[in-house]
């Protein structure tokens, strides 16, 4: 895993095998983080990152000037890896928390998030749960959500649903309540 661009641009972090996570592609995240860079600047947002499972997307969006981001992970060996590279990398906007996303949903400020990115287990049921409980909980200040998923999945008909990009067998499906 690598971080693409940013003050850590190139720096590989080495993952342990006991990880169990599918940590999104480089070619998904460049492409991704393309578009965003176009949409956002990065030294102005605030993020959450549900399931941050190796913490690749928070590393990403830290390395890119970030200045808050909330990053979400409920195994305890995760956890433990993101906390100890969030430290090695000097990343002091990464904020952990271990726990369990769709509680985390519930907690989170109200108004605060410009963008949350969830990446669930690919084989999680009733992803669009956490596109509602986003929704409903009121975190995002005029932002956008984006979940990722696999080329299996369609959540266009989301009352939510802005558009969808697609990596290879990797999809991005964005996310807004218009009624805002």
């Amino acid at each position: 895993m690598r971080i693409i661009s940013g003050t850590h641009k190139g720096k590989q972090i080495k993952l342990p095998p006991n990880l169990k996570a599918r940590p999104t592609t480089d070619q998904a995240r460049e492409g991704l983080f393309n578009i965003l860079s176009n949409r956002f600047d990065f030294d102005k947002i605030k993020i959450a990152d549900l399931f941050g499972g190796t913490g690749a997307i928070s590393f990403e969006f830290a390395s890119r000037g970030v200045k808050e981001i909330f990053c979400i992970e409920i195994a305890p060996a995760h956890f433990r890896f993101i906390n100890k590279n969030t430290k090695e990398l000097g990343f002091g906007a990464i904020k952990t928390f271990r726990t369990n996303a769709f509680n985390a949903i519930q907690k989170l400020p109200k108004k605060h998030f410009d963008l949350i990115f969830a990446d669930p287990p690919f084989d999680l049921p009733n992803k669009s749960k956490i596109i509602e409980d986003v929704m409903e909980a009121s975190v995002l200040n005029n932002g956008i959500l984006i979940l990722e998923h696999s080329d299996k999945e369609n959540f266009n008909q989301s009352t939510y649903f802005i558009e969808q990009r697609n990596y290879g067998k990797v999809c991005f499906s964005f996310f807004k309540d218009i009624s805002q």
